[in-house]
């Protein structure tokens, strides 16, 4: 996968555009999905990865134990559901939250560490999908859609969606998670799963670097990225509604530093949730 740095808005802004076109989608059916971190050191590791030890061991414990206690909250029926409910939570989970909105994911890699560099990834997960097993490929293309719902996914569970492999190497999905609340509609919210939970993003770009595109931001091009961002309103009033999100953006706006002067602040990474204490190491998009 090529990483470029990038020196403006303008550049990557054209940059992304031109992705857009590699991949033949149309000018509003896009098929690129995004994620953004706020350091380029972060890594596109899961959750579940960095309880470290056994961990692929424990995942159906905390399903399960997560199903148990959190039964008043149920998202719906399938198991996909209940996943994308931890995840959103915070529950150490296989998946991995991106977006279809490039500015989206854009806010979560220039809204914290003005002073590192940020990064925005992204995939064609419709290429993604053309490596699939017949048996998730073929409902895909029956519904003619790009990504999964957690009801097309539950058609496989997930102890089966994971020997599905058709050619010893694993696989990755996208779907859409249920509308749990607004922070999921108006980041434009998709989740990622692999079938093999001991494998990582980062193994899988690295044996499809055709899919993938990703852009490092320096800091000093942050500031002019979040300027341009805070004019068009996608802030954490906007993405993280509520009087959580409220208090992030106040934070934020009347911190004795900004972005551009490397002041700013400083105590968090990328975080769709809004938890971003919790999960400044991960890069938790999700809300």
């Amino acid at each position: 996968m090529k990483v470029v740095a990038v020196s403006s808005w303008r550049e990557l802004d054209d940059a992304v555009g031109e992705a857009g076109r590699r991949t033949g989608s149309g000018p509003s059916h896009s098929s690129l999905v995004f994620r953004g971190l706020a350091r380029s050191t972060y890594s596109h590791m899961s959750g579940l990865a960095r309880l470290r030890g056994q961990y692929a061991a424990v995942e159906s414990h905390l399903i399960r134990n997560f199903r148990k206690y959190a039964h008043r909250q149920a998202p719906g029926p399938t198991i996909w559901d209940w996943l994308a409910l931890g995840q959103h939570h915070g529950l150490p989970t296989r998946l991995l939250d991106w977006t279809f909105s490039p500015l989206v994911a854009l806010h979560f890699a220039t809204a914290t560490w003005p002073e590192d560099d940020g990064v925005l990834l992204c995939v064609d997960c419709a290429a993604a999908h053309r490596l699939l097993p017949e048996p998730l490929r073929a409902p895909l293309a029956a519904e003619g859609a790009l990504v999964f719902t957690t009801e097309l996914l539950a058609r496989v569970a997930l102890d089966r969606f994971d020997r599905l492999t058709e050619d010893g190497r694993p696989f990755l999905a996208f779907f859409e998670p249920p509308s749990l609340d607004e922070r999921v509609v108006n980041q434009s919210s998709v989740l990622s799963v692999l079938s093999d939970v001991r494998y990582q993003l980062e193994d899988w770009l690295a044996d499809h670097p055709d899919m993938g595109w990703q852009w490092v931001i320096p800091a000093p091009v942050k500031a002019e990225i979040r300027q341009r961002l805070d004019q068009a309103n996608i802030t954490e009033r906007v993405l993280l509604p509520g009087l959580d999100g409220l208090a992030d953006w106040l934070r934020r706006y009347y911190s004795p530093g900004s972005v551009g002067d490397g002041r700013g602040v400083q105590d968090a990474g990328s975080s769709m949730s809004g938890l971003e204490n919790r999960h400044s190491q991960d890069g938790r998009m999700g809300g």
